[in-house]
């Protein structure tokens, strides 16, 4: 039988695709030339296909977007990677002050077709600095579009969107989910047929039961945390038979929350799911939307679960405490129901 492809796999694929097909497309970071292709090695074999437009930088982040600006502001399409998500902090005003404002701020709206790759997360005992996810920090950001990788989305049309989207773009990608497998067909963890929701280059990935008609619970979780939601809910449903349906979205921001408004409140009950540590959040987010949309509907406030409070550690005994995982979701799921 064949196996799907590796997540990461199917990125690099979906680079080389975007790259044949534009020829104004540019890959720009540190250590992404053959035969290294980038730390994790997602840009493999881009340098020798493609040649001058895959550039190889010296360690600053800043001067990674300040290229890719430029390139974007000229009418190329600039693909920029961090080598990890935690470093994207040091190009902050490039994309917040630069990226974003050159939309609008020249008297007429201009075209930026720009997309920043940010691999974020932890558990993988990278420590502090390596490990974050950064999601937050770029929401509300007027013409800036926030996006996560997820196991279950073809990368070339997600990448493609963002492309012709002709707004700047973060893509953030959770490390771990590279080697792990695409879910293209078949059985998601042998209980849950898996579908796409909305319109347009960015639906959403929905999980749910077969023969069961509407859940006691939704769960929405971005990309990095879908198998640890999927995980929750599976064993929520064979321990203690309450059906709870997954969402995985693909666009984090503008949010938008019409898709889900329905499921949400015919369940009545949500719980909404992130890596990030709590405060000013994608989830605190997405709460006040479903507030704002089911409020009439809901049996139980919003349930929100983070990463501790706290910085990530090295040890990976240590970092099991501080980030999400599928036990800390299912907990959250059973206090929902009760």
């Amino acid at each position: 039988m064949k196996r799907n492809e590796r997540v990461g796999e199917n990125l690099n694929r979906a680079l080389h695709d975007v790259m044949a097909a534009h020829d104004d497309t540019f890959l720009i970071g540190e250590d992404v030339l053959d035969p290294y292709g980038g730390a994790f090695n997602i840009t493999k074999g881009l340098s020798d296909r493609f040649g001058d437009r895959v550039l190889t930088t010296p360690i600053s982040e800043n001067a990674i977007l300040g290229i890719a600006n430029g390139l974007a502001l000229t009418g190329n399409k600039p693909i920029a990677e961090m080598m990890f998500g935690d470093f994207i902090t040091l190009a902050f005003d490039q994309i917040v002050n630069f990226s974003a404002k050159s939309v609008a701020m020249y008297g007429r709206q201009h075209p930026m077709h720009l997309v920043v790759r940010c691999p974020v997360g932890g558990r993988r005992g990278y420590g502090p600095t390596h490990s974050q996810s950064p999601q937050k920090h770029f929401l509300g950001v007027p013409d800036l579009h926030l996006f996560e990788l997820s196991p279950f989305h073809d990368n070339t049309a997600v990448l493609n969107g963002m492309i012709e989207l002709g707004k700047p773009s973060i893509f953030f990608e959770d490390k771990v989910l590279y080697t792990e497998r695409r879910h293209q067909e078949g059985l998601v963890a042998d209980l849950f047929t898996l579908e796409f929701v909305g319109e347009g280059p960015f639906p959403t990935a929905r999980l749910s039961i077969d023969g069961i008609g509407d859940p006691e619970l939704v769960l929405i979780a971005p990309g990095g945390l879908a198998g640890r939601a999927v995980e929750a809910a599976r064993e929520l449903f064979l321990s203690h038979e309450i059906a709870c349906a997954v969402y995985v979205p693909s666009a984090l921001y503008p949010f938008d929350v019409s898709v889900l408004a329905d499921p949400v409140a015919r369940a009545g009950r949500v719980c909404v799911v992130e890596d990030a540590p709590p405060g000013g959040s994608w989830g605190a987010e997405v709460a006040h939307q479903l507030y704002s949309h089911c409020w009439q509907s809901l049996r139980a406030p919003v349930r929100l679960v983070h990463s501790a409070d706290s910085v990530i550690p090295t040890a990976l005994h240590l970092e099991r405490d501080v980030v999400v995982s599928s036990r800390s979701v299912g907990s959250a799921l059973r206090e929902l129901v009760r």
